[in-house]
């Protein structure tokens, strides 16, 4: 236990890995939620998302504002109430699925959560790496050569593997402060882009049709909170119990909601005078081209620190992912594997595939259909479930009680079927118009066409679920189960409000899952 808690402090290793959190190492607050999802949202990156609002769906800035605002801050409560399932049990988002889909089950959910998230790590980390070596080459004149984008790779790698390796109690940390520092840069390059809005264009911009703003809600929430949902459990597994869920909410909720209506808003003025930044396939180099040559360095580092924040939150959950998924080693450890394969990525996209990096994109943006059929899973059986017993998530054999039927909730998994299903049929992914690599048979019907599918795949999951859920006999058997041992057995279909926002409300519906944890 005392190096449990020694692991606790900012600049030393973790050594806990998926296991749940006992309630004697719970600490913090939800404040931590602000700044956890503040880092991961602060990158300039976000500005291309707005334009695309502009540029693709015609809205003008006033309807731009209300999509970013409701979109990002929608998409992150949601964050927010899926990690409330880690301050009940105490562990990650993957691990405490296996009580939802079953020990075998479960697999198909986790490796696709860690393919996209090694994928997009891949991304974060070939696209700082562009922004180092153009750093680089402005600072010092260092030309691009095949030495030094290996040393740009490894770098950002090497400060990822920092931050991420330590773990939790520094990762809290770096997010608080850090985003004090390139906050600030971010706001002195936002300030000379807004210099170069043309503003005539943006004040006589026609309002578009509500069901462009329908679909640019859609786009925001898909390339924001949607992505994180899987995660929010891996950073309020240590917060303690008696912490409201209500307060999680509205702390995700603001902290990313914050940083992105600001960055969207800009990209959506950004693309009311000039289109190319929406459009642009390397949106570094479109967004630096907009600044003074002066303003280039401070850009740069900003980009490159917005990168490292959320990168550095990537690996740390996609580490907890690969444990969960039954690799029989250590969070470090994985975490280090995880990054090898970040970096082999890396040196192939520069400097081996040359067209390969959309491809790449676009099939991780279809792994967004089952990663949201799973959220649609999970949010049900958070609306059921009490508690999470502590030894059957970590036990692997028959005896389980996650085992359920041969290692299966055959609800779950048929509900996760059946809506990746569907949200295939509204997918259509591609690199261009002439290079479409899938498209569903209803991708071109409305909702396929702006983007909603992934609403339907969430709504599918939920509905599918929760018909099914009352006819899983072992499923049944396990939460009367869990009821009985808790004292407190719920009519059928009931279950604790996760959002109770009063302190004794959340004390009473969390202190049925204590005895599991002791």
């Amino acid at each position: 236990m005392a190096d449990s808690k020694r692991s606790e402090l900012v600049g030393a290793v973790e050594t806990r890995g998926i296991e749940p959190v006992p309630d004697t190492e719970r600490h913090g607050h939800a404040s931590q939620m602000f700044w956890t999802w503040f880092a991961a949202n602060i990158s300039l990156l976000g500005l291309p998302l707005g334009a695309t609002l502009v540029a693709f769906r015609g809205l003008n800035i006033w309807q731009a504002v209300l999509v970013a605002v409701i979109g990002a801050f929608g998409s992150f409560a949601l964050v927010g109430a899926l990690s409330i399932a880690g301050k009940r049990g105490g562990a990650p988002a993957l691990t405490l699925s296996r009580a939802v889909f079953g020990r075998r089950g479960n697999t198909g959910p986790t490796l696709v959560t860690w393919i996209s998230r090694v994928g997009w790590e891949t991304v974060n980390t070939t696209t700082a790496a562009y922004a180092l070596l153009s750093l680089l080459a402005i600072v010092f004149g260092a030309p691009h050569n095949t030495v030094l984008t290996v040393v740009c790779l490894l770098v950002f790698i090497a400060c990822t593997l920092l931050i991420s390796g330590l773990g939790h109690a520094t990762i809290m940390w770096i997010n608080k402060w850090a985003t004090y520092v390139f906050g600030l840069l971010n706001l002195l390059v936002m300030a000379f882009l807004v210099a170069t809005v043309d503003w005539t264009k943006v004040v006589h911009a026609p309002a578009a049709p509500l069901s462009a703003v329908i679909a640019g809600v859609g786009t925001i929430a898909a390339g924001t909170g949607i992505g994180w949902a899987n995660a929010g459990a891996d950073y309020a597994r240590y917060l303690p119990r008696a912490i409201p869920g209500g307060r999680l909410v509205l702390a995700s909720a603001w902290g990313a909601g914050i940083p992105l209506v600001l960055l969207i808003s800009l990209g959506s003025l950004l693309s009311a005078g000039d289109t190319s930044l929406a459009a642009a396939s390397d949106p570094v180099a479109a967004i630096d081209a907009m600044l003074p040559s002066w303003m280039s360095v401070p850009y740069l580092i900003a980009a490159f620190g917005g990168l490292l924040l959320s990168n550095h939150l990537s690996v740390y959950s996609a580490g907890l992912t690969l444990v969960t998924l039954g690799v029989r080693a250590r969070r470090t450890v994985a975490v280090g594997l995880d990054i090898v394969l970040t970096f082999a990525g890396g040196i192939y996209f520069m400097l081996v595939a040359g067209d390969f990096y959309g491809p790449f994109t676009t099939f991780l943006t279809l792994l967004a259909v089952p990663i949201t059929a799973w959220v649609g899973v999970f949010a049900v059986d958070m609306l059921r479930r009490r508690s999470y017993d502590a030894d059957a998530l970590m036990k692997p054999g028959r005896s389980g009680r996650y085992w359920y039927d041969g290692g299966f909730a055959w609800s779950a998994c048929t509900a996760w079927a059946v809506a990746i299903v569907v949200g295939l049929l509204l997918t259509e992914a591609k690199t261009s118009d002439t290079d479409v690599w899938f498209s569903g048979p209803l991708s071109h019907s409305w909702l396929g066409t702006n983007g909603l599918g992934w609403v339907v795949t969430f709504v599918v999951a939920a509905v599918v679920y929760s018909l099914l859920h009352p006819l899983d006999r072992a499923v049944r058997a396990e939460a009367a189960r869990s009821a009985a041992e808790s004292g407190t057995a719920p009519a059928p279909g009931q279950g604790t409000d996760p959002l109770d926002t009063t302190a004794q409300g959340a004390e009473r519906a969390e202190t049925t899952g204590q005895g599991a944890h002791r």
